[in-house]
């Protein structure tokens, strides 16, 4: 079962993950409510031998995974982050959803851990903003992410990265949702549940084990060759 409701929908997710328990089936979390990272949701997975991947699903080139391989590079070539934003804005349903304020929690949480977790020293919260900014219906279903990162070299000297992305963002999500699927079954066919780790650290935002994006890939292609269970 693949749930891809609108962003803030937390009953309804909770709904339909008791349903694919009730009904054997695995369970691919695409939104931002806490399902395969939520160590009850992920026990009883566990406890039916069903496979579960979540939470929030990364888009294959979007706002997330660029934002993470900049702040990646940053650490791996001994550059201090010091402040970091991502301004998003479309015109899908999903960004008019967002509007509000009251459903953006999870999806606020989910993309910033997205990010502090490849950070290696975590940004206080006052110097790090990321998530959807506003809904621009003639953008339709085109996203721009608006990428800040300012940093600090040798000696101290100050750096500043900016970044405009736009793509359309259903297709974005589409090839990665598939992969999940694919995954998903694969866990069903070999008889593994619970949550899928390799999977969900690579295809989700807010996965319960979160991965560099080599190492998740790595790790991924290994659970797909069977050298890996999850």
């Amino acid at each position: 079962m693949v749930n891809y409701l609108p962003v803030g929908s937390e009953e309804a997710t909770r709904f339909y993950a008791s349903c694919a328990l009730e009904t054997g089936l695995g369970f691919v979390n695409n939104i931002p409510v806490f399902i395969a990272s939520d160590p009850a949701w992920a026990k009883r997975f566990g406890d039916k031998n069903l496979p579960l991947i979540g939470d929030d699903i990364k888009a294959q080139v979007g706002a997330t995974i660029l934002h993470r391989t900049i702040v990646d590079l940053f650490r791996k070539r001994g550059a201090k982050v010091v402040r970091t934003y991502q301004l998003n804005t479309g015109g899908n349903t999903d960004f008019l959803n967002m509007l509000n304020r009251t459903r953006l929690a999870s999806k606020k949480t989910s993309k910033t851990e997205a990010v502090q977790s490849v950070m290696g020293e975590r940004l206080a919260d006052e110097n790090i903003h990321i998530g959807p900014s506003d809904y621009v219906p003639w953008q339709l279903d085109n996203k721009i992410a608006f990428i800040r990162v300012e940093g600090r070299l040798f000696g101290d000297v100050p750096m500043e990265v900016d970044v405009k992305l736009s793509v359309e963002d259903s297709p974005n999500s589409a090839g990665v949702a598939i992969d999940a699927i694919r995954c998903c079954k694969l866990a069903l066919d070999r008889g593994i549940g619970g949550v899928l780790h390799s999977a969900a650290a690579y295809f989700a935002k807010h996965p319960p084990v979160q991965m560099a994006d080599d190492e998740a890939y790595r790790c991924v292609e290994q659970f797909i060759r069977g050298e890996r269970e999850n």
